[in-house]
């Protein structure tokens, strides 16, 4: 019997920093998180951040935190909700950290009677720390726990024309009637390294400034690539014109080179010339989170107003958009009855 896991990033049980602490321990202590040998990312983390950060952080989600709980995982079940409305086979939902495992996931769709696994990371680009460490620990679970089970996952889906269609129809309607002068695409930021260490050809990703759109079989798992093709291909569907949008990253972490140029300094730069109002939208999510409704909706603003800027607007994501809900009911659909798992 078919089943579908949706699994996203996660979340802490609670905004209190007790709670907060344990959710940033599981996650800066993944390998594709911070990359360094283990006992590197033990001091640094287990050392420094666990004892500085956890209180900083509760603080930043008790400003987003809803009534419901966390805004990730509320929107992520009410996605998972609204899918299997749309579907005969059983939806599950799992998060890479947190109290909704990937085990209690792959395991709740066994208690229905699953066998066969279709594996959705809800991410629409290929990286070491989002896409590629859920499908290593789901393959590392299913061999140590299920491996009379089959799992298969969708692969990235930056470039699917039908998704690129419901991300610049969302963007239109949040925009419809908005004066703006600049749309800032924003995606999560990584180290330059994970670049690096993706490229399977070993020499192709230079992070020059042509590496991105010269075609390359690295393309595939090339995060930067795959961010600037997904602004490419929005600009050229919404008729952008040259000038009136561009690419950023956020979330930096440390001192080490990450992928520029950071959001926080592209809207810096905007306000100091003369951009009064922005319009900024996050498609390296899928559900908003922390990083979207208080770093970008809060902070991003903020930044905004003190260069002078007058209005930003800040594009949701996607969360259960009905066109969003209906592009996932139809792939999986479509693997349900066929097994082709390309977007």
């Amino acid at each position: 019997m078919k089943g579908v896991l949706l699994v996203n990033l996660g979340s802490p049980d609670s905004p209190e920093p007790k709670d907060v602490k344990r959710y940033l321990g599981e996650f800066l202590m993944d390998e594709r998180v911070i990359d360094v040998p283990l006992w590197a990312r033990t001091l640094l983390v287990k050392g420094i951040i666990l004892n500085t950060r956890p209180k900083a952080s509760a603080k930043a989600y008790q400003k987003i935190w809803w009534e419901d709980g966390s805004p990730l995982i509320v929107i992520s079940e009410r996605l998972q909700q609204a899918i299997q409305k749309q579907t005969n086979i059983p939806v599950s939902l799992a998060m890479r950290y947190g109290s909704m495992t990937i085990k209690n996931g792959i395991q709740e769709l066994i208690d229905k009677g699953v066998d066969d696994v279709f594996l959705i990371p809800l991410y629409p680009q290929f990286a070491m720390a989002t896409t590629e460490t859920i499908l290593v620990l789901a393959e590392d679970i299913r061999k140590t726990c299920f491996p009379n089970i089959k799992i298969s996952d969708l692969p990235a889906f930056y470039n699917n024309s039908s998704y690129i269609d419901v991300l610049s129809n969302s963007i239109k309607r949040h925009l419809n009637g908005k004066d703006y002068e600049h749309l800032l695409f924003s995606y999560h930021g990584v180290p330059e390294r994970h670049i690096r260490k993706s490229d399977v050809t070993r020499s192709h990703c230079k992070i020059d400034g042509s590496c991105c759109i010269t075609p390359s079989p690295a393309h595939e798992f090339c995060y930067r690539h795959q961010c600037i093709e997904v602004t490419r291909l929005v600009a050229e569907m919404l008729n952008l014109e040259e000038g009136t949008y561009s690419t950023s990253f956020q979330s930096r972490l440390g001192f080490d080179p990450w992928l520029q140029p950071y959001t926080d300094r592209t809207i810096e730069r905007l306000g100091k010339e003369g951009v009064k109002k922005m319009a900024i939208v996050t498609p390296a999510f899928v559900s908003d989170c922390l990083e979207t409704l208080e770093e970008i909706a809060m902070e991003g603003e903020e930044i905004f107003h003190e260069m002078g800027g007058e209005e930003f607007t800040t594009i949701p994501c996607l969360n259960d958009n009905d066109e969003w809900v209906a592009l996932l009911s139809n792939w999986i659909n479509k693997w349900a009855m066929t097994e082709t798992v390309t977007a």
